[in-house]
């Protein structure tokens, strides 16, 4: 029997992160659009993680909306912490890697959109974010990678 909050469908992002000199790139399934005018979007961010310590000191963040073929990306950007595993050297030798808005960002991916961070409110294992849509851009329109397919994938149970 599922559990009520994996009845519905989520899209699957990756919320990529920047430092001084690196980035981080994970996985999100806890993004929701808040508001249309000013576009808002919370997105929670799982406590320990690298994505979480690279918000806390920036501003500014890439949410990208993962394209269907990119689920083996799960693999590597959600099982392997940015702590203990160099995903921007991974991502870099797969040449998996563009720019946008002068910020690194993943290739093929369905859909761009560059974040200003308005808030944070700590919210059990994850810290919830408040965001501004401040530029977005769409790719493409082939199926993005929603919840289920990984489920279907068994890359999560």
């Amino acid at each position: 029997m599922k559990r009520p909050w994996n009845i519905v469908d989520h899209p699957v992002y990756s919320l990529a992160t920047y430092s001084t000199n690196s980035f981080n790139m994970n996985i999100c399934t806890y993004v929701t659009a808040v508001s249309m005018k000013p576009k808002l979007y919370t997105v929670s961010i799982y406590k320990g993680t690298k994505t979480l310590s690279n918000i806390l000191n920036s501003d500014i963040a890439i949410l990208q909306l993962l394209s269907l073929k990119q689920i083996n990306l799960v693999k590597i950007l959600g099982k392997k912490s940015g702590h203990t595993f160099n995903k921007s050297d991974y991502l870099i030798k797969k040449n998996l890697l563009s720019t946008w808005q002068n910020k690194i960002v993943l290739k093929e991916t369905a859909a761009l959109l560059q974040l200003n961070k308005i808030n944070s409110l700590v919210s059990g294992d994850h810290t919830t974010f408040l965001f501004e849509v401040i530029k977005y851009k769409v790719q493409q329109t082939d199926p993005i990678l929603m919840f289920q397919d990984l489920v279907d994938a068994q890359i999560i149970l």
